[in-house]
């Protein structure tokens, strides 16, 4: 039997199982956070970690509550600037981003500024970019963490702030995106995301412990292509649960919400 364990839990051992040995990972806030932490503890201890505050490679004596946080820092290889790690995701020396956002439609692509029609009176302001726009249009591999409803996954975002496929297939590259980068993964808390290689849209492709196709799409404002071989997510193991718990977050700032 596998041991209890919560949504949150869940969605940060999936995101580090995601994480290769050697790759390089621009970190944001908060679950991308635990799930790089427990990555390199766990199976990936070269992984090369960036901050947007201009850390690279740190070994991190605790969770950070923030990109700014000296622990960021810790036995860093490179303590830098903003400018040189965005540099380097334009050079194309980062392999993956974590992102989220306030609404994701099938093509991949983020709102994170506003909710309505009007830009100058939006029914809801969000704080916008960041360097999320920057993560999204160069990084090679973009992973989204976010929990999945119909008011977040939409037909057609109220604003891209951060692109994904845009309109679908080849359409990155016309807008003068770098080939080869954009989405690959959204981790839920129902399901595993990715996207059909012919058209570029959202389709289902691992089903979390007890949940049914019904259930992920009844959460979905927009129909989802669906894998042909549907997997199950393998749930946290007792060791990825022990260090994310003892290791990673023993004060629950992430996984105790």
């Amino acid at each position: 039997m596998h041991a209890e364990y919560n949504p949150l839990e869940l969605l940060v051992c999936i995101g580090s199982r995601i994480i290769e040995d050697n790759s390089t990972v621009f970190v944001g806030t908060g679950v991308p956070m635990a799930a790089t932490m427990l990555a390199q503890k766990l199976h990936s201890p070269n992984v090369i970690l960036i901050f947007e505050a201009g850390s690279v490679a740190p070994q991190m004596p605790g969770l950070p509550i923030s990109v700014g946080d000296s622990r960021t820092s810790h036995k860093a290889l490179i303590a830098s600037t903003m400018n040189d790690v965005m540099g380097a995701c334009q050079c194309g020396r980062v392999d993956y981003t974590f992102l989220g956002g306030a609404q994701i439609d099938m093509y991949g692509n983020l709102n994170s500024t506003m909710i309505g029609d009007d830009y100058q009176q939006p029914k809801v302001r969000f704080p916008g970019s960041g360097g999320a726009n920057d993560l999204a249009s160069f990084c090679w591999r973009t992973v989204v963490i976010t929990p999945m409803d119909d008011r977040r996954f939409v037909p057609e975002v109220n604003f891209i702030t951060s692109p994904g496929y845009l309109s679908g297939k080849g359409a990155r590259e016309k807008a003068g995106l770098p080939a080869g980068t954009g989405p690959y993964k959204v981790i839920t808390n129902l399901c595993i995301l990715g996207y059909d290689d012919d058209t570029c849209r959202m389709r289902i492709e691992s089903l979390h412990p007890g949940v049914q196709v019904e259930t992920v799409q009844e959460n979905c404002g927009f129909e989802l292509l669906k894998a042909e071989n549907l997997e199950i997510t393998p749930a946290p193991t007792a060791e990825e649960l022990r260090v994310l718990r003892e290791e990673v977050d023993p004060d629950g700032y992430i996984i105790g919400r």
